[in-house]
Order: C-alpha cells, then sequence, then structure tokens
C-alpha cells in the first residue's frame, strides 16, 4: 500500500493536463513567434492557455506573463520592480517567505537595497499593523506569501494588499500553494502582482506564471527576444503551458467542491492525531489551507535523535510520503527558518513535518496514515528517549 501525502512538493499532472500536452506535441509544435501556419497554431495554444490561467485567479488574460515556474515568477516580480529604480529602495518582505521571494530579497539587500521582514506569531500570522507600521517614504513594494507551504498558515491577504494601495506601494503575493485550492478574485483583490505554479494544480512541471495587474511597469529580468511582452524572453515551451492551462482550467470547475473535500479529510486526519502525545501541531488552526496539516515532534517526550526527516524516512519505509521542513546540507540538520520566525526554538525547529494531501487522497489513507504514524512513534521512543 503506497500513500502519497505530499502535495504540497507537487501533484500528479491530471489526465486532462496529459492529454492537452500529447495532442500538443502530435500537432501543434512550432515555435509561437514564427508567423506562418504551424507558428500560429502554436501560437494559439499558448494565448488560449493564458485565458484559462487567467480565468482561474479572474484576471485579464493579457495580465498573465509564462514564467519557468513559481521560482521565476516571484524573481521577476522582485527584479522586475527593484530594476526600474537607479538607486536602491526599501522593500518589505515577511519573516516566512519561501526562498524564491526570501533569497532576491537578501540579494538586493546586499546590492543596498534596505529590506523590512515582517514578524509573525506562532501561528505564522502577520499582524496588518505591523505593515502599516514597516512603511516608509521610499517603500516600493511589499511581497507577503499567500498559504505558507511549511505550515499550512494563510494571510490576511485583502487586509494587507488594500494597505499598501492606500500607501501607493506594490503588492506582490505567492499564490502557489494556495491557486486552485482557494478562491482568488484579482477583480476584488488589490494585488499588483501574483506568482502561480503549473505543478502545485495538476499540471506539468517547469511551467508559471506572473500576474502583473495592468498599468505596473516591470523590467526584465532575463535578456533575450521579445516573447511575453518582453519581459520573460525565449521560445515559449507550447506542450507544457498548453498542459498548464488544461489543468488551470480543470483546477477552476473543481475548486469548491474539492477544497471543501480536502477541508473534512484534513480534519479527519488532524482529529486522528491530536491525541497523539508525540506530535504538536503548528500553524493557523482555521486560517489554513484547505489540504494542509503541520506538527513538530515534542522534544519533551523524544529524543534529540529523532527530527522530522527520521519520520519521513520511516513513513516511507511504509510506502507514506510526506516531507520535512528542515533542510540539511553538508550533513549537517538546519533549523527550518519559518518555524524560528514562528517563536520555535532550533531544537523545535529541525522537528518540523507536513502532510498535505491530494485529489487521489480517500478516507483509508488518512486513517491508515495516523495509524502508522502513532506506530511509529511508539516503537521508535522507548530506543531514543532522553533518559
Amino acid at each position: 500500500m503506497q500513500i502519497y501525502l505530499d502535495y504540497s512538493a507537487t501533484t500528479k499532472p491530471c489526465p486532462e493536463a496529459i492529454a492537452k500536452m500529447e495532442e500538443i506535441f502530435q500537432a501543434q509544435w512550432g515555435n509561437p513567434s514564427s508567423l506562418h501556419f504551424w507558428g500560429n497554431r502554436a501560437a494559439t495554444v499558448i494565448e488560449q492557455a493564458r485565458i484559462q490561467v487567467a480565468e482561474l485567479i479572474n484576471a485579464p488574460a493579457e495580465a498573465i506573463v509564462f514564467t519557468s515556474g513559481g521560482t521565476e515568477a516571484n524573481n521577476l516580480a522582485l527584479f522586475g520592480v527593484a530594476k526600474r529604480y537607479s538607486f536602491p529602495q526599501h522593500l518589505i518582505i515577511s519573516s516566512i517567505e519561501h526562498p524564491a521571494v526570501a533569497e532576491p530579497a537578501r540579494i538586493l539587500q546586499e546590492s543596498g537595497w534596505q529590506v523590512t521582514k515582517l514578524p509573525v506569531n506562532q501561528q505564522g500570522r502577520i499582524n496588518p499593523l505591523d505593515l502599516s507600521s514597516a512603511i516608509r517614504p521610499n517603500t516600493v513594494l511589499a511581497s507577503v506569501i499567500y498559504g505558507q507551504s511549511e505550515v499550512g498558515t494563510i494571510q490576511p491577504l485583502a487586509e494587507l494588499a488594500q494597505i499598501a494601495r492606500n500607501q501607493g506601494i506594490l503588492f506582490h503575493t505567492d499564490a502557489v500553494q494556495a491557486a486552485g485550492r482557494l478562491a482568488i478574485d484579482l477583480e476584488e483583490l488589490p494585488i499588483d502582482l501574483l506568482s502561480l505554479s503549473s505543478h502545485k494544480l495538476y499540471g506539468p512541471q517547469g511551467v508559471g506564471a506572473l500576474y502583473i495587474r495592468p498599468g505596473v511597469r516591470l523590467k526584465p529580468h532575463l535578456l533575450g527576444g521579445g516573447q511575453e511582452s518582453g519581459l520573460r524572453p525565449g521560445t515559449q515551451p507550447v506542450a507544457i503551458i498548453g498542459g498548464f492551462g488544461e489543468a488551470a482550467k480543470i483546477a477552476k470547475q473543481e475548486l469548491s467542491q474539492e477544497s471543501q473535500r480536502l477541508e473534512k479529510l484534513r480534519d479527519r486526519l488532524y482529529t486522528h492525531l491530536t491525541d497523539c502525545p508525540y506530535l504538536i501541531p503548528t500553524g493557523d488552526r482555521i486560517q489554513r489551507l484547505p489540504h494542509h496539516l503541520s506538527f513538530i515532534l515534542n522534544p519533551r517526550l523524544l529524543s534529540e535523535k529523532i527530527t522530522g526527516k527520521t519520520l519521513v524516512r520511516q513513513l516511507n519505509l511504509a510506502g507514506i510520503g510526506i516531507s520535512s521542513g528542515s533542510a540539511c546540507q553538508s550533513g549537517k540538520l538546519n533549523p527550518s527558518p519559518v518555524l524560528l520566525a514562528m517563536g520555535y526554538s532550533p531544537t523545535e525547529a529541525i522537528r518540523g513535518i507536513r502532510l498535505t494531501l491530494g485529489r487521489d487522497t480517500v478516507s483509508a489513507d488518512v486513517d491508515w496514515t495516523a495509524m502508522v504514524i502513532k506506530q511509529i512513534l511508539e516503537r521508535i521512543k522507548p530506543q531514543l528517549l532522553t533518559v
């Protein structure tokens, strides 16, 4: 029995996206920049996908720029704004951003930009008053993640974006985990820039998009041809863009029903696991991604030798796939920056785990997973319990 509970890492492409890509590889493989029949046919695929992706977030199609994924979309947002200025300005991000935002911000800071990281509470939520207080006369952009990938917390995005709009600064959000799982309406939300990734919503890997509100100007981060309105040069990968569009269409059609189904499964798994003394829930219990659960392994009951990765490996041997938020570099386990920002100690911050559900998840999966997790923790506890 194999159970995949790592849907926040990647999702299996849906059958509709696979079929669309096969069709394009066979019959619509031209260079979309070419003016002949073959090029026009490929260009039509891209424009249809642009419409489909735009409809997922209720945005105009011309506001969508295709990228190689969410990471490039985030980089284009931050560097695209920064390159508009001859002198360094001020940037605001949250303290729990994905590295695809945190690292560009770090590079900008090294080049002279002022960077403020907004604090979060122990549930990983930003206080909107902190954003108001952080804005300076030279602030040009705020970037706040929509749904945190590691702990599942959803930010008060409408309020944060409105504060930025009222102060005349641009607002970007990394919506990679939220799109296709939460309803996003960019006719209502005052968001200027929003990043998407295909493989988080049952599309192919290797393609994403940046929504750019009409009227917002960016400078390209890459240089080359004039594709994607001059902001993302290079011949577009027609087939995977087409697959992204098809996946976005299906995600929009199924969003409401599927989100409700996942919430029920998430809560069922939460109920199973909250009576386990070895697990401490993390993230906001209510303001949370519908498919997402996260915990730390209780350091008071388990040896320091037991980390999040310990449980990930043990579950993998049992045929169950989950993930851990800590990173291992050169043999050294590093605490999760997200958990540290939420107030957890370094000892606790290497003990995080994440279970994320998806289209193929059923009740039997969550029941079995909960039972196996409890059995594993009971088994390894007496072997490694601190004396």
